[in-house]
């Protein structure tokens, strides 16, 4: 107890334990979901699903048209300045609503949460914390796939910082999405430049050859499972590639994949070989960066010759269609190497061959180096994420006083100095500055 009293007056006492639950009998916050079938956000104008809210913002659906400007808003309808929260599948992402999507309406995957900024500012850092996420974990069912209610949610801890550490941290956050943002644009833009010109040398007149892939690469197709791998593999590893991780790359360079493998536990492939998967919107494919290893679901490509190598990059990028009625199965998402040798490709000259690498090299080159700088931002937000939940500290159940039973008084834990020696509380704003609920 003279512990705790001490923190308080020597300005290092933690952020007070809150949650939406306790927060809506403070100030005014509102709670809801969407009602509306997830299939409707892919026929239906105006209609955001879980799909679409993705890296800390909400993805143009793909019906890429507003929904009718005079329809009537319903509990459902998005307001700018809402936090979307995921509540089936990649439970706890979430996003912050633009003017763009204002006026959308949410299907039932996800929570709607609208409170003044600084509460949903700080909700959608939190949520991506560590220690949030675990907590989320602990509440998810998965009678098909794993959900998570918007009741779980009202009732979950969380610290609550003052305004100004929370604006601080909010800025930041900002910033990084926007500089990752940016870098993945331009990386983007870098590798349709380079499609560009594949496709005005592809239809050379005379028409170039046609060959076989199997002809100008070598294919081997994945086995085993992501369940199969061990959970903490030890001793030289490679990468590990399941289809999931080559799906929605905005170019098909990665930094790090997910997954590691034993070295011995099967055929590694050299840097430098394609991995290929599909899904009925086509091909997806990644350049590895390291050895790896191809599991179920991915097929490694590797031309013959490596001054061939972009070249048929981009000849295969460019037969997505045709790659796809390859495959079997109706998710289009069997595909093999043994169909995938029979694909043609085509096939200019060497002296042609050899001239497309030496110019789409450059533009690799930049797609490499922009996503290394997104790995760079991505770990300095983890970094940022992990330091909030040390200075959350360990959270636990709010306790009623003697005297004031079902009353919520949020017990806050010790919060770890920074460099700086501050704890984010230095307004003088605290626990005992905050009003309950009588």
């Amino acid at each position: 107890m003279e512990a705790n009293a001490h923190q308080v007056n020597s300005g290092t006492a933690a952020w007070p334990t809150t949650s939406i639950e306790i927060e809506q009998a403070r100030r005014d916050v509102y709670t809801t979901s969407g009602f509306l079938d997830d299939g409707a956000a892919d026929q239906t104008p105006g209609v955001v699903s879980s799909t679409f809210v993705q890296g800390g913002g909400i993805l143009s659906p793909r019906t890429n048209h507003r929904g009718p400007g005079g329809s009537p808003s319903t509990r459902a309808t998005l307001r700018e300045g809402d936090l979307a929260v995921v509540l089936v599948r990649r439970v706890g992402d979430s996003a912050l609503v633009t003017a763009e999507h204002a006026g959308w309406t949410a299907t039932r995957s996800i929570g709607i949460i609208r409170a003044d900024p600084h509460l949903v500012w700080w909700l959608r850092i939190w949520l991506q914390t560590p220690t949030a996420k675990a907590r989320i974990d602990e509440d998810v069912t998965a009678h098909v796939e794993p959900t998570v209610s918007l009741d779980t949610l009202r009732r979950m801890l969380f610290p609550l910082p003052p305004p100004d550490v929370i604006t601080a941290y909010h800025r930041a956050f900002g910033l990084i999405e926007e500089m990752a943002s940016f870098y993945k644009d331009t990386a983007r833009k870098a590798l349709e430049l380079a499609d560009a010109l594949h496709d005005d040398w592809a239809p050379a007149d005379p028409p170039w050859e046609t060959r076989a892939l199997a002809e100008v690469a070598k294919l081997k197709t994945g086995k085993g499972s992501e369940r199969s791998l061990p959970p903490m593999p030890t001793g030289h590893t490679v990468d590990a590639i399941v289809p999931r991780d080559l799906f929605d790359l905005p170019v098909p360079h990665v930094e790090r994949f997910r997954l590691r493998s034993p070295a011995d536990a099967g055929e590694a492939h050299p840097p430098g070989t394609f991995m290929l998967s599909t899904r009925p919107d086509g091909a997806h494919i990644a350049v590895t960066r390291r050895p790896a290893t191809p599991l179920r679901g991915v097929v490694a490509v590797r031309p013959v010759e490596d001054p061939d190598s972009w070249w048929l990059l981009h000849e295969l990028r460019s037969r997505g269609g045709d790659i796809t009625q390859m495959t079997q199965g109706g998710n289009a998402r069997e595909i093999s190497a043994s169909a995938l040798k029979r694909l043609k490709v085509t096939w200019p000259d060497q002296f042609t061959r050899t001239g497309f690498h030496t110019m789409a090299e450059p533009l690799h080159a930049v797609a490499r180096l922009l996503i290394s700088k997104i790995a760079t931002l991505h770990a300095l937000r983890d970094a940022l994420l992990r330091d909030i939940s040390a200075k959350a500290g360990v959270l636990r159940e709010p306790a009623a006083e003697p005297g004031e039973e079902g009353a919520f008084t949020p017990r806050p834990a010790a919060v770890p100095p920074t460099r700086e020696g501050k704890t984010g509380n230095e307004s003088g704003w605290s626990p005992e500055n905050r009003r309950v609920p009588e």
